[in-house]
């Protein structure tokens, strides 16, 4: 991963108080109701809580709740990552908040601009003031239209089908109010938050936010414990991705909750998974490369048995190995040219 340039923001102001939830709201939600109730776990021993996802694709059976998200109770304030693939879920996100402390929620951390986890950033934007932080690269989300990494409205459109009631009509993308490049630290009552750039790796805007005192790492996407993760995306660069999970190793984190799938206290296991299927694919598809085989042919005659039953292998791994079997077929026809 490349030296971060270091920008520090030190909170010296108090923010606005957020609107409470009330309790004729927590009756009537602004958005569809759930009929699924989000996992709420605690990190232990820690003021650090977490909601685990279904770990296959949005769908009408999981009401779109496939990723992770998480929050950290300070003594001046809270701070939220990631917000969930709906409206509905960022509200229910919110609605478990409130069940455990009143106080101001200051921040939401997008790990990255996807789907499955800003359509949430609405109910946060409606019903709190809290500050919206991303990556820098997030904004090509919502500026370029036609961007590699993900077409905002055509997702939209995809999910308003597919996830209707709780992605509908009135849904929309909420970009951040404040970005950055490299790196950036927001200091909050007792805690000192470091967010890290990590891509290009599965989109163009991946970053983790790594809790101090506490030793817990939100990994955002770069870890998908126990998923078939989706590489097809001109902005994906495997290379980065296997560096970002050396970072990860770097950082030594206590605790780790992956983007998808389940939480770890051991770096080693909870990167091995999303390491071993990166390399498996790129090495699997390198032999073809290198044997002039034709894609079709060469993915048929991969062996998968150890991927086959994951969840999202269906959706994800056809794509991931023709986007890396590219990726490898041009870097070859650079390296023959004179």
């Amino acid at each position: 991963m490349r030296e971060p340039r270091v920008t520090r923001l030190v909170i010296t102001a108090l923010i606005a108080a957020c609107p409470f939830v009330t309790a004729a709201a927590q009756t009537l939600s602004p958005y569809a109701p759930l009929t699924i109730p989000l996992n709420i776990e605690q990190v232990p021993g820690n003021s650090i809580w977490y909601s685990t996802g279904n770990p296959g694709i949005p769908g009408k059976e999981n009401e779109g709740n496939t990723s992770n998200a998480g929050f950290v109770v300070t003594s001046d304030g809270v701070v939220v990552f990631d917000a969930l693939g709906t409206p509905s879920l960022g509200w229910a996100l919110l609605e478990q908040i409130r069940k455990i402390t009143d106080k101001n929620i200051r921040y939401v951390v997008a790990s990255h601009y996807h789907a499955d986890h800003i359509y949430g950033l609405q109910a946060f934007r409606d019903h709190t003031s809290a500050i919206i932080v991303a990556q820098e690269r997030s904004g090509e989300y919502k500026d370029n239209e036609h961007t590699a990494d993900e077409r905002a409205n055509q997702r939209l459109d995809q999910r308003r089908t597919a996830l209707f009631p709780w992605v509908d009509g009135n849904t929309r993308v909420v970009p951040p109010d404040i970005t950055f490049k490299e790196r950036m630290t927001i200091t909050i009552g007792e805690r000192r938050l470091t967010l890290l750039y990590a891509g290009p790796a599965h989109s163009s805007s991946d970053m983790m936010m790594m809790v101090e005192p506490d030793g817990v790492l939100f990994a955002g996407d770069i870890v998908q414990n126990g998923r078939i993760p989706f590489m097809n995306s001109d902005d994906v660069s495997t290379m980065q991705w296997l560096q970002a999970l050396d970072e990860v190793a770097r950082l030594d984190p206590k605790y780790i909750i992956p983007g998808h799938g389940r939480t770890s206290t051991r770096a080693s296991q909870a990167i091995a998974f999303t390491r071993d299927y990166i390399q498996y694919v790129r090495n699997t598809m390198a032999t073809a490369v290198q044997n002039w085989t034709d894609f079709d042919v060469a993915y048929e005659q991969a062996d998968w048995s150890k991927y086959r039953e994951m969840p999202a292998f269906a959706s994800n791994n056809r794509g991931n190995a023709y986007r890396i079997y590219l990726e490898l077929e041009r870097s070859r026809f650079k390296a023959d040219k004179p």
